[in-house]
């Protein structure tokens, strides 16, 4: 059994296990490999142990990989979208996790329009650090209207990132903040909104405890990134 394998097993074993605890059917949390910075190499050995879905974060990269491999792999985009990369994105990413203002949304819209795609898209909350990315919470109800109108987006759920913290309180408020959000939406928009992708390697049972249904895994499966690449 390779190393990846090897982990792959272990982390489903512990996701199981949360998922009994909080008395959750094991089909509703999904594991995205986060394969940001790891070759085309690492990827494939993934591949070849039955992962099929891979988050990167710089859309060049994704590109790259994209065309060297198998086109059955579901490709997410989970890193922050300049608007002149938008095109490439929806080329190759089936799922958009971090669309965060009006103005990439509709750019987005307009373009998976052009290119007869209709990529899923997630709202990227910001969970209170003004260093991250994210639309705010105060902001998010408009922007979450405008996703549910868009005719080439599949509005899907709602994104976050937990504070940088060891405080595991913390975690739990702003994943427990995101799933409740998530409950007002979808009153508020008459929709049904089924996806919330938070939780890492650090915190994916905190996240699955609060209702997650995408966690991002990348260091705790492939190893420690080289972030000079």
């Amino acid at each position: 059994m390779s190393s990846f394998a090897e982990e792959y097993a272990a982390l489903q074993s512990e996701l199981d296990q949360v998922l009994q605890n909080c008395s959750r059917p094991a089909e509703e949390v999904k594991i995205l490999a986060v394969s940001k910075t790891f070759p085309a190499e690492a990827i494939r050995e993934a591949y070849n142990c039955g992962v099929r879905c891979f988050g990167e974060n710089k859309v060049q990269e994704l590109s790259e990989k994209a065309e060297m491999l198998p086109k059955d792999i579901q490709w997410h985009f989970i890193g922050h979208l300049q608007s002149n990369k938008v095109a490439k994105a929806v080329q190759y990413a089936s799922w958009i996790h971090s669309v965060d203002s009006l103005k990439l949304l509709n750019k987005l819209d307009r373009i998976a329009g052009e290119m007869n795609k209709k990529p899923f898209i997630l709202l990227e909350v910001n969970s209170g650090e003004e260093s991250k990315s994210g639309v705010s919470y105060a902001d998010l109800p408009e922007l979450a209207k405008a996703a549910a109108s868009a005719e080439n987006l599949s509005f899907a759920g709602l994104m976050t990132m937990a504070p940088l913290t060891d405080d595991r309180r913390e975690w739990l408020n702003a994943f427990a903040k995101l799933a409740a959000a998530r409950g007002e939406l979808e009153k508020m928009l008459s929709i049904k909104l089924p996806e919330l992708s938070m939780g890492m390697s650090g915190d994916f049972a905190e996240a699955v405890v609060c209702g997650s249904t995408i966690i991002r895994i990348g260091s705790r499966l492939f190893g420690n990134r080289n972030y000079n690449l």
